[in-house]
């Protein structure tokens, strides 16, 4: 029983077998087309954290490379858990940029954080057609 040469299996198996691989990785946050960088800001947005990571954890591991005024994760209001995301405030520029350096794409508790600069908040949508009577004493 002689064995069949890579050029004579089958085309399929071969793309599967090869050692090169087809498969490339998805662009980068910063690469992708729709979404643009937020302008620095001492502010920055962490996302991907676990949900055992607390605010004095996330203040321990950004205080390594700058001044952190403040570090908040958001939490879920029934369970307390970490929703997956927080907030770090440092005092200038420059320890921002540092933080953000040093920790994006590092592990956290387990799981691989991002840190970018925070994007302001948008504000609220004000519609006055909508089906409500208006507020008492607003005619």
């Amino acid at each position: 029983m002689a064995l069949r040469s890579a050029a004579a299996a089958p085309r399929g198996l071969r793309r599967l077998f090869s050692s090169v691989s087809t498969f490339g990785f998805p662009p980068s946050p910063a690469a992708a087309p729709g979404r643009e960088q937020a302008e620095p800001s001492t502010n920055l947005f962490v996302s991907g954290l676990s949900k055992r990571t607390t605010t004095e954890k996330l203040h321990e591991a950004f205080s390594q490379f700058g001044e952190v005024v403040q570090a908040r994760v958001v939490t879920d209001r029934v369970s307390g858990f970490s929703k997956g995301f927080g907030f770090v405030k440092y005092a200038n520029l420059e320890d921002a940029a540092k933080g953000i350096e040093g920790m994006d794409g590092k592990f956290l508790d387990g799981w691989v954080i991002f840190a970018e600069y925070a994007r302001p908040r948008l504000p609220p949508v004000q519609t006055e057609n909508n089906n409500m009577p208006p507020p008492y004493g607003r005619q």
